[in-house]
């Protein structure tokens, strides 16, 4: 496909999927709390669940399995859970480290736009300096409405001080592609194993990886 001239001003990344491989993990999580309930987690529900912020994602969940548990304690169990695999199942996603050399390069500011929590940011982050680098960091913690509604990155782009159309979007999910694209930001989508079959209409490129010479191409290193 052409890629469009453009020459971003800001660049806004999704964590979950797109930096780390935590998907896996949310997806233990969500077929464990589901198992104690004589459910199974499955990829039609991580498709509603994906971007939408703390009791949303739950919410989709008691909706889809039609269960009798509130939000607040639904999130509560899940919590506990993902806190106990976190530490010894965080990874990152290929090219991560290559793509944030050539981000710095760039001299183009980037931040972190994700629906997580911060409570989980921070222990994700806690051991890792190049969050320094990070023009801001928006969470779910931040906004009212979670993906694929566009005020993610409708207010990443006002932090950044620039029109969303000036802004890229990096995205894994169909829901935050869908956030982007509503925004007016140009955005990548970048499909993991869990994301592939899902619909990424709008997007400008959608990459196979954070290594994709294509991805490079849209934004050049400072000469």
């Amino acid at each position: 496909m052409d890629l469009p001239q453009f020459s971003p001003s800001g660049v806004a990344l999704d964590m979950d999927g797109l930096l780390f491989d935590t998907e896996r993990i949310y997806w233990q999580v969500g077929d464990t709390v589901l198992e104690r309930r004589g459910k199974r987690y499955c990829e039609a529900l991580q498709a509603r669940m994906m971007g939408r912020i703390g009791l949303g994602a739950v919410q989709e969940m008691i909706d889809f399995h039609q269960l009798n548990d509130a939000p607040e304690s639904l999130l509560a169990e899940s919590d506990q859970i993902y806190g106990n695999l976190l530490p010894e199942m965080l990874r990152p996603m290929p090219g991560l480290e290559g793509w944030l050399e050539h981000l710095v390069a760039s001299g183009v500011p980037f931040a972190l736009t994700t629906s997580s929590r911060r409570r989980w940011v921070d222990v994700i982050f806690q051991d890792i300096p190049w969050r320094e680098h990070f023009a801001f960091i928006l969470t779910g913690d931040d906004v009212t409405h979670g993906k694929p509604h566009p005020e993610m990155y409708t207010t990443a782009a006002s932090k950044f001080a620039i029109k969303p159309q000036e802004m890229l979007v990096l995205e894994d999910s169909g829901n935050g592609c869908a956030s982007g694209v509503a925004s007016g930001a140009q955005v990548v989508a970048i499909p993991n194993e869990h994301t592939m079959k899902q619909d990424f209409s709008g997007a400008v490129l959608v990459a196979d990886s954070l290594s994709d010479p294509r991805l490079r191409r849209l934004i050049s290193p400072v000469k």
